[in-house]
C-alpha cells in the first residue's frame, strides 16, 4: 500500500482495473512517480539533450527524442524497475516480467512544432507479440499541450495494414478517439495493439514523457533474449522438448 494525502492507496490493480485493461485497452495505474523522482528525471533528461548524448532524434535540428534509456544511468534503470511500475503490472503479466530494450525505452520532449507520432497507430504489429506499454508523464499533460489519445477497445481490431477500407478506418478514429489528460507523476498503462497517438502541441509550453515497454518471461525461449532485461522474477524455460 502507498500513501497519498494521508490515505492508503493500493499499489496493485483490482481484478475490476484489470478487465478494464483487457476490455478497453489501456488503464490509468494507481501508482504515481513522486514529484521527487520527476524532478530527478527531467534534469537528467535535459543534461542528456543538453549534451546531445546519442542516441537521439532530431526535428529541425532541435533534439525532440532520447533514446536507450536503460543505458543512460541509475535513475533510468530504477524508474524502469521501480515498484510502482512493476507492482500493477504484475496484475497484467504475472510475476516475471522483463523491459523491452528495442521498443520504446525513449523520453519525448514535446513543443508547438513537434510533428513525431501525431498519426493513430500501433505500437506492434500482432496480437500474438504484444506488449504493455506505460507512459510516464514528466509534465502535466493536457488537450492543449497534447495528451495521448486514444481509441477504446481498438486492440480487437483486425490487421490495420491488410484493411481494404482505410478511408472508413479512419473515420473510425476520428470519430472515437478521446483524449486522456495526465499529471505529472501519473502513468497510464495500454496495450499496444491499441490505436493511439500523440495530441498536438498547442501552447508556448513542453510536454515531456518517458515511454517504456514490458513483456512477460517467454516460457518457451531456451535462451536469453538480449534484447530484453529481467527486472522482476526469473527467467523460466517450459518448452516440453527438454522431456
Amino acid at each position: 500500500m502507498l500513501l497519498e494525502g494521508g490515505n492508503q492507496v493500493s499499489a496493485s490493480l483490482f481484478p475490476q482495473e484489470v478487465q478494464l485493461f483487457r476490455h478497453n485497452g489501456f488503464v490509468k495505474l494507481p501508482t504515481q512517480f513522486s514529484l521527487e523522482k520527476v524532478r530527478a528525471l527531467k534534469t537528467v533528461i535535459l543534461q542528456n539533450i543538453d549534451q546531445a548524448i546519442e542516441p537521439v532524434v532530431r526535428q529541425n535540428d532541435r533534439i525532440i527524442r532520447i533514446s536507450n534509456l536503460w543505458s543512460r544511468g541509475r535513475v533510468f534503470r530504477e524508474s524502469i524497475a521501480s515498484d510502482e511500475i512493476l507492482d500493477p503490472l504484475e496484475k497484467l503479466l504475472g510475476s516475471n516480467i522483463e523491459f523491452v530494450l528495442n521498443r520504446h525505452n525513449h523520453v519525448y520532449l514535446r513543443d508547438r512544432s513537434s510533428t513525431h507520432s501525431l498519426e493513430p497507430h500501433r505500437d506492434v504489429m500482432h496480437w500474438s507479440r504484444t506488449i504493455v506499454t506505460v507512459l510516464v508523464y514528466l509534465e502535466d499533460t493536457s488537450v492543449e499541450n497534447g495528451c495521448t489519445h486514444v481509441v477504446p477497445g481498438s486492440h480487437h481490431l483486425p490487421d490495420l495494414l491488410n484493411f481494404a477500407d482505410q478511408e472508413h478506418l479512419n473515420k473510425i478514429v476520428r470519430e472515437q478517439c478521446i483524449p486522456v489528460p495526465m499529471l505529472a507523476g501519473e502513468m497510464l498503462a495500454i496495450d499496444s495493439m491499441i490505436i493511439h497517438s500523440a495530441g498536438r502541441n498547442q501552447t508556448d509550453g513542453t510536454r515531456m514523457s518517458m515511454t517504456l515497454g514490458y513483456h512477460s518471461v517467454d516460457e518457451l525461449l531456451p535462451v536469453d533474449n538480449s534484447k530484453r532485461v529481467l527486472v522482476r522474477g526469473q527467467r523460466i524455460y517450459r518448452g516440453n522438448d527438454i522431456n
